[in-house]
């Protein structure tokens, strides 16, 4: 019998069926998420192709705000020289202090209060308003604290070491002549900029173009890029016909007289009579345009040019210039003025001395109003006019100096024969101290009208022109010279060692409706009579005292600056003592 074994029966397993995988990729949904990822490209290249070619201006322009500077670089403005070239107005190097609120209060750099009111007190400013100004800007990051310190101040200020406080190159204007050339000079602003006489006539051309370096900084304020560098093209100089010499004798001689006589201003304008130069023009008061406390509009009022005044006797030689150049009236003509009272129409001409049957130079030695009026009668006012006109009143002298006026100069239809009369001895006119003098340049010169200059070697406005005959100027010239005779009324003008014609005028300030109680003193008056150089017209306004007349006011004024004239141009003597004797 067999032993059972004990081999295990292995069970039957069942067969497995095995499934189909399915996809792992869903179709639609690749294509969507690929549709997206498609679209987000296009959307970036078409986003990056605006910005780069379309439309990149305004990126650059937001990167250069931040990162670019222009750092101005200051450039000095043109000396102004007299005629010797003697500096009458330069630029100096100084800073402008600056402060960036915002870095100051990023860095707590108000913290240490004492340093800054150590700043405030040497910049001149009021400790609690500093500190007031810079935390109501506390957002922006420039002010000026104060500008054009002086180098010891820049320093004071660097050592102080303030968080934002920065310095700023700058240039200031000086003037080495101070209040002696002031109203022909003139005066800068705080930006450098002319604001009165040729500072502004001439700012283009003293100011020049200011360099600029252009530099691209990082996050940090360091410069990583050097973009470029305009460099600045410096103010061209000026050279002023004006000798300094001069105008420092003429500026005390006036300003010493306006005090003397308590005048409300005084002028004096000094000419050379062959080219027309303006040697010398002073007015007082004046002011000093290196303090700015003075800059009060009657200082700084060039009365040469803007106050125009009746001129009085002082434009007789004119008429008589006239006659003789018409043939009215010639070297023998005598003038028969009565007992110095004449009647026109229904008004009176009066002398404030009778002459009786006079001479054309005793006319002018009287100063007879009488005499002169009955030479211009004869003539037609068209004539008095035109002889004015010649010599250079009623225009624009051409100086370029702002505020000039051209004076009133009457032009009517019709004339009474008391207008004409009045016209004859320098009322119902009005002329400018320049215009005068230049009217006097002219008859010194022979009769031939030179433009005014004020610039040495420069563009020169104007043609000369003949105004009137050679042979009447003389005679008129050789009759000024016996006003200054014993018995003239310009006795006080001489100068010694030189022969001098000159002319007084005192006339009374209009007001309204007729004229006041005030005057004006005039002379006016060339020399050496024997080859006339110089012109000169000294005029002093409302004298106080008794005391009034021009003879007497401005007469010691036009000797006194004459003769420092004469002498430093070294002009030769012509005195005689034949031609010391009167007429």
């Amino acid at each position: 019998m067999k032993k059972p074994t004990n081999k295990k029966v292995k069970k039957k397993q069942p067969k497995r069926v095995v499934k189909k995988n399915t996809p792992i990729l869903i179709t639609w949904r690749y294509n969507l998420v690929l549709g997206f990822v498609v679209l987000a490209l296009l959307t970036l290249i078409g986003r990056t192709a605006y910005i780069q070619v379309i439309q990149p201006d305004q990126l650059i322009e937001q990167a250069n705000m931040r990162s670019v500077r222009v750092k101005a670089i200051p450039t000095a403005r043109g000396i102004v020289s007299d005629r010797n070239g003697e500096p009458l107005a330069v630029s100096v190097p100084v800073q402008a202090v600056w402060a960036d609120p915002y870095t100051i209060f990023k860095e707590h750099g108000l913290d240490e209060i004492q340093r800054w009111y150590a700043l405030a007190n040497v910049l001149g400013l009021d400790q609690k308003g500093l500190v007031a100004k810079i935390e109501k800007n506390k957002r922006r990051r420039f002010i000026y604290l104060q500008r054009q310190v002086s180098p010891a101040m820049s320093k004071y200020v660097r050592e102080l070491k303030l968080p934002g406080i920065g310095l700023k190159d700058e240039s200031r204007r000086f003037y080495p002549s101070g209040e002696v050339s002031a109203h022909i000079i003139g005066v800068t602003g705080i930006d450098g900029h002319g604001l009165e006489g040729l500072e502004k006539s001439y700012d283009n051309w003293l100011t020049g173009e200011a360099g600029k370096r252009t530099i691209r900084k990082d996050r940090f304020g360091r410069v990583v890029e050097n973009i470029s560098l305009q460099t600045q093209k410096p103010g061209k100089p000026l050279q002023l016909t004006i000798d300094q010499r001069v105008q420092a004798i003429a500026y005390r001689a006036i300003k010493q007289a306006v005090a003397d006589f308590r005048a409300t201003s005084g002028t004096a304008v000094l000419v050379d009579v062959k080219n027309g130069d303006i040697l010398a023009m002073v007015n007082a008061p004046s002011y000093n345009p290196n303090n700015k406390e003075q800059l009060q509009s009657f200082r700084m009022r060039n009365r040469a040019i803007t106050d125009s005044i009746e001129p009085g006797s002082t434009m007789k030689p004119f008429v008589m210039l006239a006659g003789l150049d018409k043939g009215i009236i010639d070297k023998n003509t005598i003038i028969d003025t009565g007992n110095g009272i004449m009647r026109v129409g229904g008004s009176r001409v009066r002398d404030s001395e009778k002459a009786g049957k006079a001479s054309l130079t005793t006319i002018l030695k009287k100063s007879s109003n009488v005499g002169i009026a009955t030479i211009a009668l004869r003539m037609d006012v068209r004539d008095v006019l035109s002889m004015y006109s010649g010599v250079g009143f009623g225009n624009i002298s051409g100086t370029q100096l702002p505020g000039e006026v051209t004076g009133i100069f009457p032009d009517r239809r019709r004339w009474s024969p008391f207008e004409e009369a009045t016209l004859a001895f320098g009322y119902g006119i009005s002329v400018t101290p320049l215009q005068l003098a230049h009217a006097y340049a002219t008859l010194g010169n022979m009769g031939i009208n030179m433009p005014l200059h004020i610039l040495k070697d420069g563009h020169r406005s104007g043609k000369s022109f003949r105004a009137a005959d050679a042979d009447a100027a003389r005679r008129v010239i050789n009759m000024l010279e016996q006003v200054t005779h014993k018995g003239g009324t310009a006795v006080e003008a001489k100068v010694p060692g030189y022969r001098v014609g000159a002319k007084t005028g005192t006339s009374r300030k209009a007001k309204a409706g007729g004229y006041s109680d005030q005057y004006v003193a005039l002379t006016a008056g060339i020399a050496p009579i024997s080859n006339p150089r110089l012109a000169l017209v000294v005029v002093v306004n409302e004298p106080q005292g008794d005391q009034f007349y021009g003879g007497s006011v401005a007469g010691p004024v036009f000797s006194e600056i004459m003769k420092g004239a004469l002498q430093i141009l070294n002009v030769t003597p012509d005195a005689t003592p034949e031609s010391e004797v009167g007429e």
